[in-house]
């Protein structure tokens, strides 16, 4: 079998104007995602490792230092990470980047979520074990994105099954959150400049704005308004369900 994938890239063109990625099956049989960069195309495992690998026997390398950790203080022992060991785990999140926006891109909004929590995690770890306070702050820096993209994936799963009052309570807990966090590092004027911040502010005015009105109606506006619009179909079922509060006020 020859070595040289610029068949496969030639089959799957490269879109700098969108992010390019599918599920395949693997010769394993099992489905994985494919990730199209502009030189090439990564391929990630649905769970685990993203790579798949299993470093020292553990999922990830995240795992392994925290059990690490774990040991050395129930032997009352300091433990901390260097300065090499936060560039492995930075690169290993990476991997968690390009599968969590794979996911996000996919509309698998809980793996999606769950990948944000692991990286958050993370830096939640770094913080509290890495021996340089640079690297803390390497990390703690991506913390308001990743945040973000939590809450859009955890917003978007609430919003698909029309919890409107959830993925607004969710969004506003993000900006809450992010806000604490500029209080700690005693810059809280980063907040009015904060991207994600905006963003969660403006899609939190959308779905304001764009909710439904027939949360907000009784059913019989919502009947008045169906047969206006001559839908005729969602008409019938308001007009069942009028017919089956009748009946039940009855009872």
């Amino acid at each position: 079998m020859g070595k040289d994938i610029q068949p496969l890239l030639d089959g799957w063109p490269y879109d700098p104007g969108k992010l390019c990625v599918r599920l395949i099956k693997g010769a394993d049989g099992r489905e994985k995602i494919q990730l199209r960069i502009e030189m090439g195309i990564l391929q990630m495992e649905l769970s685990g490792r993203p790579d798949g690998q299993r470093p020292h026997g553990y999922e990830s390398l995240l795992s392994y230092y925290q059990a690490q950790a774990a040991d050395k203080e129930q032997k009352k022992k300091q433990f901390s990470v260097d300065v090499e060991t936060c560039m492995m785990l930075q690169l290993e999140a990476l991997q968690y980047y390009h599968r969590r926006i794979s996911f996000l891109e996919l509309e698998d909004y809980e793996r999606a979520k769950r990948d944000a929590e692991r990286n958050l995690s993370l830096f939640d770890f770094v913080k509290q074990y890495a021996s340089d306070d640079e690297d803390k702050l390497a990390f703690e820096q991506n913390r308001p994105f990743v945040i973000g993209h939590r809450v859009r994936a955890s917003a978007l799963l609430k919003l698909e099954s029309d919890d409107y009052d959830g993925a607004l309570a969710d969004i506003e807990e993000g900006i809450e959150e992010i806000q604490s966090l500029y209080t700690e590092f005693d810059r809280p004027d980063l907040m009015e400049d904060s991207e994600e911040v905006e963003f969660l502010r403006e899609w939190a005015d959308e779905i304001r704005q764009d909710r439904p009105r027939s949360l907000k109606q009784d059913p019989s506006d919502q009947l008045k308004e169906a047969v206006a619009i001559e839908d005729f179909e969602k008409a019938a079922e308001i007009r069942d369900r009028l017919h089956e509060m009748v009946k039940a006020g009855k009872n």
